[in-house]
């Protein structure tokens, strides 16, 4: 068994796409419409299935907000610098909601960035333990 994707639900498609690719550097890999069903799907990550797990946006139609709940928490994605990270987060507009720095109690540096719907993102520096 592996997880091939997680599925987030948003508000509008087009800025969440931008979010992910423009400030996470992933790739939109690709989209789905289904007009009679209401909704329209996008599939990012940084490598396709099955060499890699992906992110798939679900816009349904005329819904423009969720609400988050208590449940979720957040994905994580590894990057090589989370201070650079968050610098160029912050250079395209994004919110860093906890800036880079050790994680309590340990030396892995991580920091967290909130997508435009407001999922939070942990950004993981590699190579730290």
């Amino acid at each position: 068994m592996r997880i091939l994707h997680t599925m987030l639900r948003v508000g509008d498609m087009q800025k969440s796409i931008d979010f992910y690719t423009t400030q996470l550097g992933m790739t939109l890999l690709r989209t789905v419409d289904r007009p009679e069903q209401q909704y329209t799907l996008a599939y990012l990550g940084y490598g396709k299935n099955p060499e890699h797990a992906e992110l798939e946006l679900t816009y349904n139609y005329g819904v423009e907000k969720y609400e988050m709940g208590n449940a979720y928490g957040h994905l994580a994605v590894e990057v090589a610098n989370a201070y650079d990270t968050c610098a160029a987060v912050k250079a395209k507009g994004g919110t860093v909601t906890r800036e880079a720095g050790p994680v309590k109690g340990g030396n892995t540096v991580i920091a967290f960035v909130q997508d435009p719907d407001g999922y939070k993102i942990e950004l993981i520096e590699h190579g730290v333990e």
